[in-house]
């Protein structure tokens, strides 16, 4: 048998240690190669924009007619507006104003809510693009006319639905679209009475346009007109514009309730300051 030093098979030892040590470095070195999840970009938007802050007056005192003839501290109430309960003002705000004159009483909201996916795979956009395809939804308008592949938008659908994607967080967002949809008239009351000229439309049907998808607001966009219930005397006249700009999707409602039953508010004029309002929030976001 051959005779082997001490030093030697020490040395022998060690070399073959720091081979197997090099033959797990190696290894691992190997897997690195392997698919790996890159995390989706985050939103746009990191915080949200003080909602009774957000309209300018001069633009309240055009929704809000007959504020201005109120003396001042009573006028500086109705401009104040009240801030919408919140309990996480870092995802959702809002505001509301509500101005009675002799005529009519005029009533404006603003929300703001900010998307976040908890999903490392699903992006803020994305995750947003869902909730806003459940308010369009919601509203009775087919998501097929929603811009972007529709294939997409079921796709995002049934990851709402199933939970996929979404945090506990999300979940207030998603109730408060269906309920949204389930307080409001059904689309055919919502879109044909206003389209026939029967009674709760505007004057003519030329001034009562129906709820419809609008383009260059936002990444998405839709408006939804509310005129009368059917059976119901007062001429309370409602209109949404609903907007998707990256990850924040914006809530606008307008709404004028004449003094007198026997007066008709002006669909079309409602319609037109409510997209004129949503545009501007639009801008002061992109700022």
């Amino acid at each position: 048998m051959a005779y082997v030093p001490g030093v030697a098979l020490l040395a022998a030892l060690v070399v073959g240690c720091s081979a197997g040590a090099d033959g797990n470095a190696n290894g691992a070195d190997s897997k690195a190669g392997s698919p790996t999840v890159t995390p989706a970009p985050p939103g746009k938007y990191l915080t949200l924009p003080a909602p009774c802050r957000a309209v300018p007056r001069s633009t309240l005192k055009d929704l809000l007619p007959g504020a201005a003839e109120l003396p001042g501290d009573q006028q500086d109430k109705v401009f104040r507006g009240s801030a919408a309960v919140t309990y996480d003002t870092d995802r959702k705000v809002g505001c509301s104003w509500k101005s009675d004159a002799p005529s009519a009483t005029r009533s404006l909201s603003v929300d703001f809510e900010r998307v976040v996916s908890y999903d490392p795979a699903v992006s803020d956009d994305d995750r947003a693009d869902t909730v806003y395809a459940k308010k369009e939804k919601a509203a009775g308008l087919s998501s097929s006319a929603t811009p972007g592949p529709p294939d997409e938008k079921d796709k995002k659908g049934e990851e709402s639905e199933t939970g996929e994607g979404s945090g506990k967080a999300e979940d207030p967002a998603d109730t408060d679209a269906d309920a949204t949809g389930s307080a409001e008239p059904s689309p055919s009351e919502s879109s044909g009475a206003s389209t026939d000229g029967t009674p709760g439309s505007s004057s003519s049907p030329e001034e009562a346009l129906p709820s419809r998808i609008l383009d260059n607001l936002g990444d998405a966009a839709f408006l939804q007109d509310l005129p009368k219930q059917a059976g119901s005397p007062a001429q309370h006249h409602t209109v949404s514009v609903v907007f998707r700009t990256s990850n924040v999707v914006v809530t606008v409602r307008y709404a004028e309730q004449p003094a007198l039953i026997t007066q008709v508010p002006d669909g079309r004029e409602l319609q037109e300051k409510a997209q004129a309002l949503a545009r501007k929030l639009a801008e002061t976001l992109s700022e």
